[in-house]
């Protein structure tokens, strides 16, 4: 029994802090925001940069509820967000970085194209139409480093 207290997490707070409430919220919080900054920022240039144009900050309401696209998609990427950073949670300062393009880019895009677009009636993998896949795995990927910024930023205490 007093092996058990002397080794219990609460006695350790820096290491229940690491991987506690602090870093999910955290996690939540850099990947909807990395929605809002990087995600649709990195449509605005593809846009620009003449890829398939995609509408940024769109309004439109999506089903069931009706709720802007904009909002729709800034809470999945929390979401997403939550699931970075259990995966990735030993990872620290650029490594965090590397891995949310990486993860963003790949899970992310996999995700939207064979789970997300039957779902919604569309074609899998965007179509088949190489231009289209690698938009998605550029703004996911553009997402991932907001999201692993945020996360080496902010996650943890100085």
């Amino acid at each position: 029994m007093t092996d058990f207290v002397r080794r219990h997490p609460a006695m350790y707070p820096n290491r229940v802090a690491t991987y506690g409430g602090r870093w999910l919220v955290t996690a939540f919080i850099a990947g909807a925001l990395s929605v809002l900054i990087f995600h649709q920022g990195a449509f605005a240039l593809m846009n620009h940069a003449g890829f398939p144009h995609h509408a940024i900050y769109s309004t439109q309401a999506t089903r069931p509820f009706g709720i802007p696209a904009i909002w729709s998609i800034t809470l999945w990427g929390g979401v997403w967000g939550l699931v970075f950073a259990a995966i990735f949670r030993g990872l620290r300062g650029a490594a965090l970085v590397v891995a949310g393009i990486v993860f963003g880019a790949l899970a992310v895009s996999a995700c939207a194209w064979f789970v997300v677009a039957p779902l919604k009636g569309q074609g899998i993998a965007a179509g088949a139409v190489p231009a289209t896949m690698v938009v998605a795995m550029i703004v996911n990927g553009a997402w991932g480093f907001g999201t692993g910024l945020g996360l080496a930023l902010f996650g943890r205490r100085r």
